[in-house]
């Protein structure tokens, strides 16, 4: 994209089809002086859904109860409520947000983090908001019995979550991971996996993708895996061209403020 800029500098804005923009991420892109916009809220209700289907797949036990019916078992267990339990949100946007909405209609506790706690002090559906240092996030995973990162990726996100978080983890937590593979150390995530730290987790993006066959998240039965499907609607480029069309490019022509504007300097 910065050769694209020095080539044709009568470009006066760049929209991103995405909400994410770290596959554009350069120093160089950093010091353009021209609005970046993106599709922010285009893909979150999909995502919301994920996020409680996900949690309901492990409360309910959905891999015994497909086995069962499989093998024509008739034999009753115990299952549990999201009513009453705590869903910890790292990176608390758009995304992270719509998580929230529909938790909180079930009755969940929220907890989040984000880089600016003091931006939802007054938010309707979190108990709590914190920053993104260490000591935060490991309380946040110490005090969540679900886990959703909705973070973007970004110099300061990658890795965020390490071995020293998921050492924090509270004891049968689930994590969900919906926002970029490289905030997760992946390694670690494995170990948490196998050793019984966590009850499971739900993954829909990954470090490499597509994700290796040689990977062990494919071979782990506490893992639920998507291939970065799960905004994937069929109307989704259209809804994200219709932002677009529709409400940002009548703003650059009237010469009023775009919506979704990003920092190329965060990432966000």
């Amino acid at each position: 994209l910065p050769l694209v800029l020095e080539a044709f500098p009568s470009i006066e804005w760049v929209h991103v089809r995405s909400a994410g923009i770290d596959f554009l991420e350069s120093d160089d892109l950093a010091k353009v002086d021209i609005p970046v916009t993106n599709a922010k809220g285009q893909f979150s209700s999909s995502l919301a859904e994920y996020t409680m289907m996900a949690c309901s797949y492990f409360a309910k036990d959905l891999p015994r109860l497909m086995k069962q019916q499989k093998a024509k078992n008739w034999e009753k267990y115990d299952v549990e409520e999201l009513r009453g339990k705590t869903l910890g949100i790292v990176g608390y946007g758009d995304i992270g947000r719509a998580c929230a909405k529909l938790a909180h209609v079930y009755g969940m506790k929220i907890i989040a983090l984000r880089r600016h706690p003091e931006k939802s002090e007054l938010d309707s559906y979190c108990s709590v908001v914190y920053g993104t240092d260490k000591k935060s996030l490991n309380r946040l995973m110490s005090e969540s019995d679900y886990i959703v990162c909705s973070a973007p990726s970004t110099i300061d996100t990658r890795g965020m979550v390490n071995a020293d978080a998921f050492e924090a983890v509270k004891e049968n937590a689930v994590f969900i991971n919906l926002g970029r593979g490289p905030v997760i150390d992946e390694d670690a995530l494995i170990k948490a996996l196998k050793i019984g730290k966590l009850k499971g987790a739900a993954l829909d993006v990954f470090t490499e993708e597509p994700l290796p066959e040689s990977n062990e998240l494919w071979n782990l039965d506490n893992v639920l895996l998507s291939p970065h499907n799960m905004d994937q609607t069929s109307t989704f480029m259209h809804e994200a061209a219709e932002f677009f069309v529709y409400e940002n490019l009548p703003r650059f022509i009237c010469g009023k403020d775009l919506m979704n504007p990003v920092d190329p300097k965060v990432g966000y």
